[in-house]
């Protein structure tokens, strides 16, 4: 239900990796943002900056803006983990009600978060952008990305537009208690739509990147498949991985029959001996490789999330923090 009144504190979370060039031309749009929505949101509102470990001169240029106004904060990674642990690390570190997410590079527009906080406020645990009118190169990136946005909606029954765009706005209560491991950021909608969070998606502005080069391109896609056979693994068999097994297992034995079968019709059709048949070397052989590595695979993945859990350990490393220990924004 829509709440006029209501005026959440706000974390608006950003990470970072070598965009030295981009950050004198985003950040002071982001303040002026920040300061023209300070009569509308909480007076305890953040701005958290991820250094994601970059190795130019990205993590100066923030202290600096960090020495100039203490509602920004820092995080600085000792070496870089990835955009999953730098979301992961400022949402921990987060103090605001509503937590708003975005990249960087000047491709967001900061204008967009008072737009995804009034969607949020008509009852919405997540909003997440779309980048509809997108300005980036069709092949290399809106090709893909147009592609992956369809597989990830028919896996997961979630239906976006735009998985990848990172401006996006969560209720705090929503988000608390998920955690995220490899490249999982992309679908964190997905995720909390599993328990049973509301989301909705809005278009934003999106603009060309004006400076520095993007940190991603078409390679990352055989990267999003791969976690998406995890997440749907998780979200459909977590609880009753016999089911999923059980299946393969069905499979195998109506594989492994049919190339009895055909063995048999050489050896007594063909008059070809059984132990000449490559046939059935290489459907089991094949099969079982198969099979062992998949298995493999989601076994790793389930005892990666039980180590972690299991002592409550972090996917990142923090090397410094600013500002964390001012409790008011100024």
């Amino acid at each position: 239900m829509k709440n006029d009144n209501y005026k959440p504190n706000v974390s608006i979370v950003i990470p970072v990796y070598n965009e030295e060039e981009s950050l004198p031309y985003f950040v002071p749009i982001l303040i002026e943002q920040f300061q023209n929505l300070k009569d509308k949101i909480g007076t305890e509102s953040e701005i958290i900056f991820i250094d994601d470990g970059s190795n130019d001169k990205s993590y100066d240029l923030l202290k600096s803006y960090a020495s100039q106004k203490k509602f920004i904060k820092i995080i600085r990674f000792g070496t870089n983990y990835g955009q999953t642990a730098a979301l992961s690390a400022g949402f921990n570190h987060s103090s605001g009600d509503v937590i708003i997410t975005l990249d960087a590079d000047g491709q967001n527009d900061p204008s967009d978060i008072q737009a995804l906080l009034a969607k949020l406020n008509e009852g919405y645990d997540v909003v997440s952008g779309w980048r509809k009118n997108r300005k980036d190169k069709f092949i290399s990136r809106i090709l893909p990305s147009k592609i992956a946005n369809y597989i990830i909606s028919a896996i997961t029954g979630l239906k976006l537009h735009d998985y990848g765009c990172t401006l996006k706005a969560y209720r705090k209560t929503a988000i608390s208690n998920l955690n995220l491991y490899g490249e999982m950021h992309r679908f964190i909608p997905s995720l909390l739509k599993w328990t049973g969070a509301t989301i909705t998606e809005i278009p934003v502005k999106h603009h060309p990147r004006k400076k520095g080069k993007s940190k991603y391109g078409i390679s990352r896609t055989i990267t999003v498949l791969l976690d998406l056979a995890v997440l749907k693994f998780l979200m459909s068999y977590s609880t009753r991985p016999i089911q999923f097994f059980g299946l393969i297992a069905i499979i195998i034995f109506i594989i492994s029959f049919i190339s009895i079968i055909l063995v048999l019709y050489y050896k007594f059709y063909q008059n070809l001996s059984m132990n000449r048949n490559p046939l059935l070397y290489f459907a089991l052989t094949s099969v079982m490789i198969g099979i062992q590595l998949l298995i493999l695979g989601f076994i790793a993945e389930m005892l990666a999330r039980t180590y972690h859990e299991s002592q409550n350990k972090p996917i990142y490393t923090i090397k410094e923090k600013l500002n964390f220990e001012n409790k008011n924004s100024t």
